[in-house]
């Protein structure tokens, strides 16, 4: 069974799918290791490893290449967030054909404006496309995947924009009317109120996924009682771990002028190796090497 239709599979049949943001393919390993359903390949998670804004500045091929990287080095899918979709409906072609073929499970597109800023930057540009060009980009994406098991998911800003909840619905009817598997409905409330609020008005059987990094007071079980949210993606927590980590660990070295109290605190080099797979690598050596 493909990765595509393992995870519609899991939309379809588990009361709740369960992805994790990563930045690079040692993230995801981690990711997979801890029991998660999937891999987000984040763009802000890979904005950030770049130490530059997610505001559509990496290009796609960047983002491309990693996300290819990562679906190569886990079992479970890959969801692929391909912001805006790098352009307009023809771009979008693009983008799908070539996230597919780099083994990504599904692609979430937003509905916003080309270049776009991150949703929870105070002040950000969060610029609304028309409807009706939107729909154009989601027929697009629908229309260019090989496989009818990859997801489409369309992510409406609406709430982000703050345009409520009535246009928040209309936008995420009118993409699942275009073809889109699913729906991400976004906030930057600091409760789930308008996430509990979009969930009670919407009748479409198109799951809704939520990505709830404003909300974190949200958990799994209130999640699944809500019956309409099927997955849920924890966009940026990878990233956030490492900084405070390496953070913590950087100040204490130079704080003890050298390595010796921190070197028992942090995995051994052995554990590193295990995430390498230089055990297997050992392995095929002395099967091949003559």
């Amino acid at each position: 069974m493909s990765k595509s239709a393992i995870l519609r599979q899991k939309l379809s049949k588990q009361p709740l799918t369960r992805v994790i943001g990563a930045h690079n393919p040692l993230s995801a390993r981690l990711a997979e290791e801890a029991g998660f359903d999937g891999i987000w390949a984040s763009g802000f998670e890979l904005s950030a490893a770049y130490a530059v804004p997610d505001a559509s500045i990496l290009s796609m091929t960047q983002h491309l290449d990693t996300t290819r990287a990562i679906c190569a080095a886990v079992e479970i899918p890959v969801v692929a967030d391909i912001d805006t979709g790098y352009g307009n409906a023809v771009n979008v072609i693009h983008a799908v054909t070539q996230y597919e073929a780099a083994g990504a499970a599904a692609v979430v597109i937003e509905d916003k404006k080309f270049p776009k800023d991150t949703s929870l930057l105070e002040g950000g540009r969060q610029e609304l496309l028309r409807v009706e060009e939107f729909v154009g980009k989601i027929e697009a994406a629908c229309d260019s995947r090989k496989s009818s098991d990859f997801l489409v998911i369309a992510r409406t800003e609406a709430l982000i924009a703050g345009e409520g909840q009535e246009e928040a619905n209309r936008r995420a009817t009118a993409y699942v009317s275009a073809g889109a598997d699913a729906v991400l409905i976004h906030s930057k409330s600091k409760t789930p109120d308008q996430i509990v609020e979009f969930c009670r008005g919407w009748k479409l059987k198109a799951p809704v996924v939520i990505v709830p990094t404003a909300y974190p007071q949200l958990t799994e079980s209130d999640i699944v009682a809500l019956k309409k949210i099927k997955m849920v993606i924890y966009g940026n927590h990878g990233i956030r771990a490492a900084v405070t980590a390496m953070a913590d660990v950087f100040a204490r070295i130079r704080a003890d002028g050298g390595i010796h109290n921190v070197d028992g605190d942090i995995v051994p080099v052995t554990r590193i190796f295990e995430l390498q797979q230089v055990a297997q690598m050992k392995e095929k050596e002395k099967r091949y090497l003559k």
